[in-house]
């Protein structure tokens, strides 16, 4: 009998997962014990983290893309279709096409997806580097200000890369220094708790930089709708913010069917923390932004994420009991302006350190981001 694994999702996670499996199995899949299959709803794999340079001209959408079928061994069947339904007492897919397709466990990683829609006037008066399309429009957007009040509001949490918010406006702040229009720019940041970050260590070194470079600060600000007439965002909280550019970060949500299948709300698998498992259904893990761990994921949790579930599989494959555990190892860098940046290194029990940003760390993160792709291919 052949078993069957199941990815569903062609992002970090699951790329990284599928050229994992890959090599941990294989002579299982030489020897046809196991098959395994990636299943995306486009030929390409996007890496998110390039479109926050975009809008300051850094990098082009282009340079975040790549075709799947470069990027997965060829031991891997590929199949470029979208899931409509995912029965977990079966355990089969349905496909867009009505066709099947029946696993023996399945890995969800199918990311976050944004809910501008849900902030009355978001979708018509904001903008976003969170999307492709969005970081295109802001780049426009910024090369054209001059003067004005821009702000950065986070709107929806939990988000994609929790440390970008805060990336931005450093480094929106440096880029205009550079020019010299910042004594003509005024750069608003909001956050809807009582602190710059949700983690309370990264908001307390993040809110002395911002202070100092006269980032000014509104927390404890919901943001509930946005006017685009009158330029202007209101909170939950009956504050009233006027703005010449926003850049909303906005809602997010994960994908329909994960909720539809009752894997958790909100499209977020509910999860045991440290195995990855589904808490709602047999054979079924979650990775990346899909997991609900009660932790944010940053880019690089997937990665790890997918190392702890290649190894439990291959476990569960060869009949062994499963003990590897994910403990929330996470690496963030974090860039403090357009050539300066910090790193932090953190899990589960052990809180983040930033150290102090450099022009060395800076280099380090963009060097990242262009031997990224052989992280994907498995190859780092």
């Amino acid at each position: 009998m052949t078993d069957h694994i199941v990815i569903l999702g062609g992002g970090t996670g699951g790329a990284v997962l599928a050229n994992d499996l890959a090599d941990r199995l294989d002579a299982e899949l030489e020897a046809d014990e196991v098959r395994v299959t990636l299943v995306n709803d486009g030929p390409d794999h996007v890496y998110k983290p390039v479109w926050l340079y975009v809008p300051f001209g850094e990098r082009e959408p282009a340079d975040g893309r790549r075709p799947l079928d470069e990027l997965v061994d060829d031991r891997i069947d590929l199949r470029i279709d979208r899931v409509t339904d995912i029965d977990t007492d079966s355990q089969r897919l349905r496909m867009r096409d009505k066709t099947s397709l029946s696993y023996d466990y399945l890995v969800l990683a199918t990311g976050s997806t944004l809910a501008p829609d849900e902030i009355p006037g978001l979708a018509e008066g904001g903008h976003d580097y969170y999307s492709e399309s969005g970081a295109e429009t802001l780049r426009e957007e910024l090369l054209s200000f001059t003067e004005g009040h821009i702000v950065l509001s986070v709107i929806g949490t939990p988000h994609m890369c929790p440390a970008a918010p805060l990336e931005f406006v450093f480094m929106a702040d440096d880029w205009f220094r550079k020019r010299g229009l910042r004594e003509d720019v005024e750069i608003t940041y909001t956050y809807p708790i009582q602190r710059v970050h949700g983690n309370p260590h990264i908001a307390e070194w993040a809110r002395p930089i911002m202070d100092d470079r006269d980032i000014n600060v509104e927390t404890f600000f919901n943001a509930e709708s946005v006017d685009p007439e009158a330029n202007r965002l209101t909170s939950m909280e009956g504050t009233d913010i006027d703005y010449d550019l926003l850049v909303g970060i906005p809602p997010h949500r994960g994908v329909d069917l994960v909720e539809e299948a009752g894997l958790g709300d909100s499209g977020w698998v509910e999860v045991d923390q440290h195995t990855l498992e589904a808490e709602n259904a047999d054979n079924v893990y979650a990775i990346g932004d899909t997991a609900d761990t009660g932790a944010p994921n940053a880019g690089s949790v997937a990665h790890y994420q997918a190392g702890v579930v290649g190894r439990r599989l291959a476990s569960d494959i060869r009949g062994r009991p499963a003990t590897a555990t994910y403990e929330g190892k996470t690496l963030c860098f974090v860039e403090t302006g357009m050539d300066s940046a910090s790193f932090v290194e953190f899990d589960y029990e052990n809180p983040p350190s930033p150290v102090p940003p450099s022009e060395k760390i800076h280099w380090a993160k963009l060097a990242y981001n262009e031997s990224y792709w052989l992280t994907a291919r498995g190859l780092l």
